[in-house]
């Protein structure tokens, strides 16, 4: 435990500095370093994160102990830097208290401002600050803030509104206006009231008056607020560390709701939707933080530029948006310069894209955050090559700040242009975060992941999204908000997850409790379907065909640049001539796993399969793989055509031969009927290939072994087809793989066969090809010994899958029994079927790869598991020194930056 845990910012001492992160959180660091940068930002002090752990294993008396006497010195640091005293009833000191991971984790925990205030400081306030109404507004944001968050007064029922708003509905709905800014400074002193008296009902307590006692529950609630379920699912969702912990930011308050010399805004120095380099932001006159990102008013733009591209999005003319929704840029030109030159410093400084939080106090500009910016997949692509092209950042710092997942929204498809020119729009707004989605209407989050779980596509519906939406919007295709602009909550965590939204539609009007959606006069009910156009902020009525995106421009110098720096080949796994096309569109450099299998389904080949299944002798089966043979050659030529020149590795038969036979009776009877059989015959093959445990059953090189003729007769067509393939000028590189190897006989018996075959095929045709002749090593036996086998085999592949299944001794069809609780127990940190078990499974991979280049100088060796799209398990890989990983074809861009990253990091 770190000594100081209190670290002092302001204009006369500043403690901390941004490489501080740790200890101070992101908010704490930044605000330190701005302060260093001569920025003006409103004095406080952090609670470093260490407290929080305190917080966490011993509770809040032990850390409060910890923390006391450096607290009441940091409270005293900002009483002299702001000439007020904390509990002053004449001229109080109000500060706020918020939280700070060392990673941004925007809403996800708790806020409360203006604390310090009570019956007393309020008309104190008032008489301060000249402005009455200021100060009773200022009130009631606290009661209702620190009620919610602190006190713990929540809606009773996920229908029911907030508490605290039904009452400010009430009033507003007697005076007769629409906007709190309405509202007398007598109505917001009814509003108090009835504020305490809700509190005292519903939870059988004062309201505390007490600013000491406030400023402890605020501090000890936002320490509460790490662990909170959206917190949590959050972490997850980002791989933030639980043991992290979040710092505290106290901070002196200074007001944006002082009248119209004063207001609030949020900005970000390029747009995070597309990237482009834009300053662009929204703000809003005589209003505080929390008016701008919870879209209960319209938000306006900070620049002129932006405010008119707003103005056509929204349908608002000229004239209307000059005289209601001015830019900032308009209305406080001299604030407005100030501001420029400030981003263009945070930019500068900190040489990434900033999103930052500001507070106009009666015409001077106060800063309150600066933090790297959440952004889409394509903003984060763009801001990268171009800060690499402005001279901004160099290569590498390009690679690594695009998370290699993050590519994964930009590879899937948007909506065709044939198909959205037939759609009906039915509204617009805010293109908040870009991408397509197309789903039924759900109105509640966790409704939104019931839907899901059953397979359907929903797109949440709100009148506006809360940190408590989070899980609904982790599973939705798509995201659409009533109100709120593109910093709302809605568009920033959209944004953060790459999520399709349109916020701030304001021709929507949404019933939670008649769980419909208006628009336009027509009613949308729960269920129905819609579409959404994030990049344009459209709405659409129904279902809209979509089309494969475009990855040139940006996308492909980051490729390009990946390339560059990467060691590790990247191949796809691919079963069609179509699969291997889109794998070499996406920059694989060869296949590395081609399943026969999956070929065997389609059309009469069933039938063939069966029937070869079925046969009661070789000689029945011979003549069911002759009507297989030439579909088989004809798919290879397929896929050796589309990748002509590289390396296809195709795997031989591998899945017990249970599963191509129907188990329930109906098909059961439907087969024997198209095969001429009985029922019971086909009923009794069926029972007699049933296996106890069929994934360690007779499968793979066991089928082969068992049934030379398949080997045969797939090793026929993968030659065959070679040579058609070689005659038409096209060059394949093939590669023959045995599956599921343990010993060095069963390699051997399948190599002979195989031999035998090629030797008789080029005999046949007075004609050769060259391939290798390696093995999927896929059962720890296999691994351990690797060198054994590579006395022969060429080339090794590790099928990750069954060696993870193998190792752990857990199926990957039942663990969903049990891995949430492994998972939350820390068993396992993450899924090992999605990301390598590096200290056990890796292991063996490790022993298998050091094995087989002892044995075999120059042996290649891959990975063709789900682990090959895995960037942790690439950064692994890498480290092995394995030649290449093999992975589907959507994913074969993210492993090419994944593999640069990797590189760059050794």
């Amino acid at each position: 435990m770190a000594n100081k845990l209190i670290y002092v910012f302001g204009a006369s001492q500043t403690d901390g500095a941004a490489d501080m992160k740790n200890t101070l959180g992101g908010k704490g660091a930044n605000l330190a370093e701005m302060c260093r940068l001569g920025i003006s930002v409103p004095p406080g002090f952090t609670i470093a994160t260490d407290a929080c752990t305190v917080y966490t294993e011993q509770g809040q008396d032990a850390v409060r102990k910890l923390i006391e006497a450096e607290v009441k010195q940091g409270v005293a640091f900002v009483e002299k830097e702001m000439g007020k005293t904390f509990g002053d009833a004449n001229d109080p000191l109000l500060v706020s208290v918020r939280s700070g991971s060392r990673a941004s984790m925007p809403g996800m925990m708790d806020t409360i401002l203006n604390l310090g205030l009570n019956d007393e400081a309020v008309a104190g306030l008032a008489k301060k600050s000249g402005n009455e109404r200021f100060a009773w507004d200022s009130y009631r944001r606290f009661i209702q803030m620190y009620g919610d968050v602190v006190m713990g007064l929540k809606p009773e029922k996920k229908e029911d509104h907030d508490p605290f708003e039904e009452i400010i509905d009430e009033i507003k709905a007697k005076r007769g206006v629409e906007l709190d800014t309405d509202l007398s400074v007598d109505d917001l002193k009814h509003m108090v009231a009835e504020f305490k008296a809700l509190v005292k009902n519903r939870l059988g307590r004062e309201f505390p008056n007490d600013p000491w006692e406030q400023l402890w529950g605020s501090v000890m609630a936002v320490f509460q607020s790490w662990n909170n379920d959206r917190a949590v699912l959050y972490r997850k969702m980002n791989d933030i560390p639980d043991s992290w912990g979040t710092a505290v930011n106290v901070q002196s308050m200074v007001f944006g709701n002082l009248g119209d010399n004063s207001g609030t805004g949020v900005a970000f120095t390029r747009d995070a939707a597309t990237g482009e380099d834009m300053f662009n932001g929204e703000f809003l006159i005589n209003a505080q933080g929390e008016d701008v990102v919870a879209g209960i008013r319209t938000p306006q733009q900070i620049t002129l530029e932006g405010s008119r591209r707003w103005a056509v999005l929204a349908q608002v003319s000229e004239e209307e948006r000059k005289s209601k929704y001015p830019s900032l840029e308009e209305v406080m030109p001299a604030i407005y310069e100030q501001l420029v030159k400030t981003e263009t410093a945070l930019e500068n400084h900190y040489k990434d894209m900033q999103d930052i939080e500001f507070t106009i106090q009666e015409n001077k500009l106060w800063m309150l955050q600066t933090r790297s910016a959440k952004r889409t997949g394509a903003a984060l692509v763009r801001t990268s090559i171009e800060m690499l092209q402005q001279g901004m950042i160099d290569e590498k710092t390009a690679l690594q700040r695009v998370g290699a997942d993050r590519l994964n929204e930009l590879l899937h498809p948007v909506f065709d242009g044939a198909a959205i020119k037939k759609a009906k729009s039915i509204a617009n707004g805010l293109p908040a975060s870009p991408g397509a989605a197309t789903g039924q209407i759900v109105f509640f989050a966790d409704e939104a992941e019931e839907w899901v779980a059953q397979g359907k596509n929903v797109i949440l519906v709100r009148q506006e999204t809360s940190p408590e939406d989070l899980r609904g919007m982790a599973v939705a295709q798509g995201i659409l908000t009533a109100r709120g602009g593109m910093t709302s909550h809605a568009a920033v965590v959209a944004r953060g997850m790459g999520k399709c939204c349109v916020s701030g539609a304001g021709a929507v009007r949404v019933d939670p409790k008649a769980r419909t959606m208006t628009v336009g006069g027509v009613v949308y009910k729960e269920g129905d379907w819609i579409s959404l156009d994030g990049s344009k902020g459209q709405v659409y009525a129904g279902k809209i065909d979509t089309k494969d995106a475009d990855l040139s421009g940006d996308f492909g110098k980051l490729m390009d640049l990946a390339d560059k720096y990467k060691r590790l080949a990247i191949r796809a796994n691919a079963d069609t001539p179509e699969d291997a096309r889109v794998a070499r569109n996406f920059g694989a450099v060869g296949i590395g796993l081609c399943r026969t299998e999956h070929m065997f389904f389609e059309g009469d080949r069933i039938k063939a399969v069966r029937e070869m299944i079925l046969a009661q002798n070789e000689e029945g089966r011979r003549k069911a793989l002759a009507k297989l043979l030439p579909m088989q050659r004809g798919d290879f030529e397929g896929i050796y055509k589309a990748m002509d020149g590289l390396p296809v590795t195709v795997r031989l038969l591998d899945p017990p031969l249970h599963e191509f036979l129907p188990h329930d009776e109906a098909a059961q009877r439907e087969m024997a009927n198209e095969m001429g059989l009985s029922y019971e015959e086909i009923k009794h093959r069926v029972d007699d290939l049933h296996e106890a445990n069929p994934m360690m059953g007779h499968r793979g090189c066991r089928l082969g072994i068992t049934y030379p003729e398949i080997t045969e007769m797939q090793a026929r067509a993968i030659i065959e087809a070679a040579l058609n393939s070689k005659a038409q000028g096209i060059t394949p590189k093939v590669e023959i793989m045995i599956p599921l190897v343990g010993t060095l006989r069963e390699f051997n018996l399948q190599a002979k066969l195989i031999r035998a075959t090629a030797e008789a095929v080029f005999a046949e045709r007075n004609a050769t090809i060259d391939y290798l002749l390696g093995t999927m090593i896929e059962t720890p036996r296999g691994a351990l010994v690797a060198d054994a086998i590579a006395k022969e085999a060429e080339f090794f592949s590790f099928g990750t899958n069954d060696l993870t299944q193998m190792t752990l001794g857990f199926s990957r069809d039942d663990i969903g029994k049990f891995l949430p609780c492994y998972l939350n127990e820390g068993v396992y940190e993450v899924d090992p079927f999605q990301s390598i078990d590096q200290t056990g499974v890796g292991q063996l991979v490790q022993a298998a790869a050091d094995k087989g280049r002892a044995t075999r100088t120059g042996i290649k060796l891959g990975v063709c598991g789900e682990h090959g799209g895995d960037p942790a398990s690439i950064g692994f890989f890498n480290k092995v020194g394995l030649d290449y990983v093999s992975c589907s074809p959507f994913r074969v861009p993210i492993a090419r930056l994944a593999a640069a990253q990797a590189a760059i990091k050794e």
